[in-house]
């Protein structure tokens, strides 16, 4: 057995949530069967955390994850497209912002492209392949040499814009499904931006793609969505400021951005996707092979209740949080248990994802914080965010100081 500290962080992404009627009155973390996760916060330090400072809700998952990292995302935060970017190996020139662009659903009654409404924001999870298609025809057709348009994955992908002349707040599309575009585009009608957007849906609306997707009863993916513009962030190196060689286990592009810039390894996840359907046990076992490979930490993120959350799944929401804890918190810790003398873990959501609205919130998020050998008897039976707003004192109001908190323990 080993004698090097370990640290495994665990991020449920929109893990948080409000009451459901559906489900008595409790919220997905209280519904859910998740015996690890409950034996950690019995025998560890639980709290609260605010992870997402109220002005910039607008780009809530880099914000918090930034902040879960250690990082102010107040200094650091320059929008999570240019981390996307970076995890699509995209080199941003001196001049680039970079925008995530998400392949939407609008509605297609309304003749004004202000008056559609937002019905999906990733087109039924649109597939990488047919998404390629897309995305390639719409740099031919709309890209130039200042607006270039980069295939991600599934809804997911980003323009590079150069010497792009404006500055606003941009709003995600998941935040404001249900909702008519007009009160949402970034600058008016006569934007740039929003005139690309309009552009985007008189090719794509009718595209062959887009024709086939509605014959097989899918949503076309018939308009880009703009949103997050961000230039190149300075960020400092993990190992640099915790003396810790570190790993990220992730599927979306933010996350292993993130970890790039950071000066992390970034890991690859075979079966990953992003959704309820992702493949946990590998998740688990990439984390594992990443201590085992020699890293000190390893942050492990997944976005499944996030996006069961914004297309509003009530159970698959719950049974995302009991598939995370089965497949990847409990192998997490039985590993480490077994070898390692010393090890923490660190368990929480980056946001609130909210079942009735389907959108990010700013919200405190619990926690909890494990040290093996300096087990606690906290009055958490169920980690959840009532019983420990409830029965802790702990509330950290500057999230970033939690990792700190957490390496002093």
């Amino acid at each position: 057995m080993l004698n090097k500290q370990k640290i495994a962080v665990i991020v449920p992404d929109g893990m948080a949530d409000s009451e459901i009627a559906a489900l008595g009155g409790r919220t997905p973390m209280e519904a859910a069967k998740k015996p690890c996760m409950d034996l950690l916060a019995r025998g560890g330090i639980c709290g609260m955390a605010s992870f997402i400072p109220e002005k910039m809700i607008s780009d809530a998952s880099a914000t918090a994850n930034l902040a879960i990292l250690g990082y102010n995302p107040k200094i650091y935060s320059k929008g999570r497209s240019p981390l996307e970017a970076a995890s699509l190996g995209l080199i941003m020139r001196g001049r680039d912002t970079a925008f995530r662009c998400n392949l939407a659903t609008l509605s297609e009654e309304e003749q004004i492209y202000g008056d559609k409404i937002i019905i999906d924001h990733g087109a039924d999870e649109i597939s990488t392949e047919e998404a390629d298609i897309l995305i390639k025809d719409l740099d031919r057709e709309l890209g130039s040499d200042k607006v270039r348009f980069f295939t991600g994955k599934s809804y997911r992908h980003i323009v590079l814009w150069e010497d792009y002349p404006g500055a606003c707040d941009f709003t995600g599309p998941h935040d404001i499904l249900t909702k008519r575009a007009g009160g949402y585009l970034p600058f008016g009608p006569g934007d740039i931006c929003v005139r690309l957007m309009e552009k985007s849906y008189d090719l794509l609306n009718c595209h062959p793609v887009n024709s086939k997707r509605r014959a097989e009863k899918k949503r076309p993916a018939n308009s880009i969505w703009l949103w997050s513009p961000g230039t190149k962030p300075e960020i400092p190196a993990f190992e640099m400021k915790y003396g810790q060689k570190g790993s990220v286990v992730a599927f979306v592009d933010l996350i292993k951005g993130l970890g790039i810039y950071a000066g992390m390894n970034v890991a690859e996840v075979e079966g990953a996707t992003g959704n309820f359907y992702t493949n946990y046990q590998n998740k688990a076992a990439a984390a594992i092979g990443e201590f085992e490979k020699g890293a000190d930490f390893v942050f492990v993120h997944i976005e499944a209740p996030d996006e069961c959350a914004h297309r509003k799944e009530i159970e698959n929401k719950v049974k995302s949080i009991e598939n995370i804890d089965e497949m990847i918190a409990a192998p997490l810790y039985d590993y480490l248990n077994s070898s390692f003398k010393d090890f923490k873990m660190l368990i929480l959501p980056d946001h609130p994802t909210y079942l009735s609205t389907g959108a990010h919130s700013y919200d405190p998020v619990p926690f909890l914080a494990y040290k093996k050998g300096s087990e606690k008897k906290s009055k958490i039976t169920n980690f959840n965010e009532k019983s420990v707003s409830k029965n802790s004192d702990i509330f950290m109001q500057n999230g970033y100081e939690l990792l700190d908190f957490v390496f002093a323990q």
